[in-house]
């Protein structure tokens, strides 16, 4: 069974299938396109227009939630916990964590009007994950889980934020998301899903955007 990962390199979902991928063994190539820009052959083969996108030999498999989901059909081991009712509680969290991702667009890209009013939406569901995440290292206990690799790529965007800016969305009101947050992004695989570099094309990113959170940034080479 040949793999082909098709997206683009800031792609948050994109970065949750890397994972799953790696962590699940499997080999996989990972062709980048310029989203503005798509190819022929990505419209063609696309039924949406969006990444990621999974090519399985000559079929095509998308939608983020959809590809991680065949990722773990096709593993021999799991990547989601054992129990059926957590499993289905870590399935919902992942749903909720992209309108998390959503908000963070909104950070990145509005004028300041819409910069607060996503920051304080951020906050809210981060509020949320906060008052139900216990003290455990990862969000089910010592086992790095789907649900930990979901929120990976959002604990990454918002550590560079913050080392961007004077720690503009800071997440030290939040005592056990800030320490989940620690954990995850000290993952190897985690460390690993992203191309080198990643952080200056995400810093020239939010530059480009112009939006209030440019206004933000540290004057520091990155």
């Amino acid at each position: 069974m040949k793999l082909e990962l098709i997206s683009f390199k800031l792609c948050p979902f994109a970065q949750r299938a890397i994972i799953s991928l790696n962590i699940q063994n499997h080999d996989f190539e990972t062709t980048y396109i310029n989203p503005m820009d798509p190819p022929d052959w990505f419209k063609e083969i696309s039924p949406n227009g969006q990444v990621p996108l999974l090519k399985v030999d000559d079929q095509v498999v998308f939608e983020s939630l959809v590809i991680t989901e065949f990722i773990e059909e096709i593993s021999q081991t799991s990547f989601h916990p054992k129990d059926a009712i957590q499993r289905a509680n870590n399935r919902a969290w992942i749903i909720f964590s992209g309108d998390i991702l959503g908000d963070m667009f909104g950070v990145v890209t509005g004028d300041e009007k819409k910069f607060n009013a996503s920051k304080v939406a951020l906050f809210t569901k981060l509020a949320k994950v906060e008052s139900i995440k216990g003290s455990e290292k990862f969000f089910n206990g010592d086992e790095f889980n789907m649900i930990d690799a979901a929120f990976a790529p959002i604990f990454m965007r918002l550590a560079w934020i913050n080392e961007f800016t004077d720690n503009a969305l800071s997440l030290a009101e939040f005592k056990n998301l800030n320490a989940w947050s620690k954990a995850i992004l000290e993952v190897e695989t985690v460390k690993n899903s992203v191309v080198d570099g990643l952080d200056d094309v995400y810093y020239s990113n939010i530059e480009g955007r112009e939006g209030h959170l440019s206004t933000l940034l540290v004057e520091e080479d990155y």
